[in-house]
């Protein structure tokens, strides 16, 4: 859900989104400018573990690396559709919180809208957060942001394997990033926690990545979401043209290369099907992304 989000945060889609694991293989920023104001979010990481049915568990957080004072706020992303994975922080997350406190960090709940029992909400703020928001006893939940009570400040970090939840989250957001439901929300708070700097990018910027890094994510994430099991993390892709046409459109060939010829039988699917759907789902995305004119031809072959 970090790459829904991300995109909903800035107004377009300029980052992959697909239900299959590792979509978003760059640490693209995304550029949100409004009025006199910009903020820049870093490249996320998603922490996998296997568990039962070999689902993942999956939380967005900064990557340790890039974490450091000038940070704005450490965003942590949880679907509380899963109940398999929705009710502790894993340990990845927990020792990364631990090392950086001085960098605030928000709890986001994702996915609230796939929630019948609205109730559950609160007892997983009560779990992630042991309780404590802002160094307050947690209590209600108002326009997707809980609110507080005064109550006992943060105590001091005890050992990450007994804990699975962490005490010095500053703000909760309860969203649904895929309808947008509270979505500004989060962002108002954002904007506000902005403080005065040059800004990194000029304001119609929306991403670090370059034009022809977007059109392979779009095109990877349809071959994601087309072929089945592995089949897509070995496909390869070329771009053979990229050129403005002759009435401003943006002319794109890229030659997808697959490592069998089973392989390039589900890429191109019956009578062309499958690569037709790949070719006019990524044009139309590129042409929302671009905000141009785009003519799409993909090819396919095998490696040789």
């Amino acid at each position: 859900g970090k790459s829904t989000l991300s995109n909903q945060l800035l107004g377009r889609k300029v980052f992959p989104v697909s239900k299959k694991v590792h979509t978003t293989r760059c640490k693209a920023q995304g550029v949100i400018t409004f009025e006199d104001t910009q903020l820049v979010t870093a490249g996320g990481k998603q922490f996998n573990h296997g568990l039962q049915d070999n689902l993942k568990l999956r939380f967005w957080t900064i990557q340790v690396r890039y974490i450091s004072l000038s940070f704005l706020a450490v965003l942590v992303l949880v679907d509380v559709s899963d109940h398999w994975t929705r009710n502790c922080l894993s340990q990845e997350v927990l020792k990364c919180l631990s090392e950086f406190p001085h960098v605030p960090s928000v709890l986001v709940l994702n996915k609230v809208d796939l929630l019948k029992k609205k109730y559950i909400l609160l007892e997983l703020v009560t779990e992630l957060t042991e309780g404590i928001v802002n160094g307050k006893n947690s209590s209600a939940k108002t326009h997707g942001i809980v609110t507080e009570t005064q109550g006992p400040k943060p105590h001091e970090c005890r050992d990450l394997k007994n804990r699975k939840g962490w005490p010095r989250f500053q703000e909760i957001f309860m969203l649904a990033a895929l309808t947008g439901e509270e979505v500004d929300t989060l962002k108002r708070y954002l904007l506000m926690q902005a403080k005065p700097g040059p800004w990194e990018f000029h304001s119609g910027v929306l991403t670090s990545q370059s034009p022809q890094e977007i059109c392979d994510n779009i095109i990877r994430e349809k071959i994601l979401e087309y072929l089945p099991l592995e089949v897509p993390y070995g496909v390869t892709q070329v771009t053979e043209l990229w050129e403005e046409g002759p009435s401003g459109e943006l002319l794109i060939v890229q030659n997808l290369v697959v490592p069998r010829k089973s392989h390039m039988m589900m890429l191109i699917g019956k009578r062309g099907t499958v690569i037709s759907k790949i070719a006019q789902e990524a044009g139309q995305d590129l042409m929302n992304a671009f905000l141009c004119d785009v003519r799409l031809k993909l090819k396919v072959e095998v490696k040789s």
